[in-house]
């Protein structure tokens, strides 16, 4: 691992740097389209009365060079809560360099001392490079599982009056 990366909590001043590294990811994984996450969002989200999601930067010197996003979910079979990793991105000049590794290890340190019993994140089939990478680290494909998802109307729908 690189010596020179530095995991820090996101901090409230930090919040606009966390959005234009998220929008950094979405331009990478080809889905610009997706982001409407405004600072004001992710400042309630993470920093709210009822906060949903937490989140650290990798810092190099003095360059944000990534972030983790993550939240708790609970397995009814494991019977104790998971780290879900929603989101973690490196920009691409700076990987291979150990700062994907930094941050999965750190986001690891945190799950183990919380007593979670996983750690779990979605990889877009085509990121190659990010599934072998997740490979060398042990982690494994749930081969058999299709997430589903309800946004927009169609949840609005099953969720109305």
């Amino acid at each position: 691992m690189n010596a020179d990366v530095r995991i820090e909590a996101v901090r409230d001043k930090d919040v606009a740097l966390l959005l234009r590294l998220v929008n950094a990811l979405a331009d990478y994984e080809r889905l610009s389209g997706e982001v409407f996450a405004t600072e004001a969002m992710l400042r309630d989200a993470l920093f709210g009365p009822r906060p949903s999601a937490e989140a650290v930067l990798a810092w190099v010197g003095p360059d944000a060079v990534g972030f983790a996003v993550w939240f708790y979910n609970y397995s009814t079979f494991v019977g104790r809560p998971g780290l879900y990793l929603e989101d973690i991105f490196v920009l691409p000049e700076w990987r291979g360099r150990g700062v994907g590794r930094a941050l999965l290890r750190h986001l690891a340190r945190i799950a183990v001392a919380r007593g979670c019993g996983r750690m779990e994140w979605a990889v877009l089939d085509w990121n190659e490079p990010a599934i072998r990478f997740y490979r060398s680290l042990g982690a494994q494909a749930m081969d058999g599982w299709t997430v589903y998802r309800l946004t927009g109307d169609a949840l609005k729908r099953l969720g109305g009056d």
